[in-house]
């Protein structure tokens, strides 16, 4: 046992990266929203803790910088379970102890985009479009444009403790890809039963700076 007496060891996994996508949260409040930034987000189908399964982990953009993970990179490490999966797009994080036990050397043409991820930075620069649930689970899972946040709604400002958490999908990829679907349009919720459509014109002006092939 350890000195704290009651601390969980880190789970110990391994496998082969499916996807690598940004991490990022949304906070919404009626017809106003904003981001945060917190890193990408690994997809793998491996072992966790003697488990054989599909699990996410989350990973700072220090960590992806270094090692640069891809599809089918085949990686180990150390991580810890999410303590409020409300606020994380990923099942584990505070990960230690990273190794690229085989580095993939797989070549695809898009849809889907499975080179390395561009940073965070890029991202925010580039804006996002709504994305379908369907077409993101079906056609998006693997592709570094792909992005699954989790949602706080805060359904009163007057009183931030009134909020609602959801998951959205969103694509952050060209806008000519034939996989895009866009979906139906997201209803916020807000004070004395009032709900907020967002329109299209906002997804459109997210991404009104970049051409069909950008």
């Amino acid at each position: 046992m350890n000195k704290l007496g009651n601390k969980k060891e880190k789970s110990i996994w391994q496998g082969t990266v499916i996807s690598v996508q940004p991490r990022i949260r949304l906070t919404r409040s009626f017809d106003q929203s904003s981001h945060t930034y917190l890193g990408y987000v690994l997809r793998i189908d491996g072992e966790i803790d003697n488990d054989e399964r599909i699990f996410t982990v989350g990973i700072g953009k220090a960590a992806q910088a270094k090692y640069n993970f891809q599809y089918r990179d085949v990686i180990s490490g150390k991580c810890s379970q999410v303590k409020n999966p409300n606020l994380e797009p990923a099942e584990y994080y505070k990960v230690s102890g990273l190794k690229i036990l085989e580095k993939s050397s797989i070549l695809q043409d898009p849809p889907p985009w499975i080179n390395i991820s561009p940073t965070l930075e890029e991202y925010r620069e580039r804006g996002h479009r709504r994305l379908s649930r369907r077409t993101y689970n079906s056609k998006c899972i693997a592709c570094i444009w792909g992005c699954c946040m989790p949602v706080e709604i805060i359904i009163d400002q007057w009183n931030p403790n009134k909020v609602q958490y959801r998951y959205e999908t969103f694509c952050y990829g060209p806008k000519s890809c034939d996989f895009y679907k866009a979906g139906p349009n997201r209803k916020v919720p807000g004070r004395k039963g009032m709900v907020w459509e967002e329109p299209d014109w906002v997804d459109e002006e997210a991404t009104s700076h970049r051409g069909p092939d950008e």
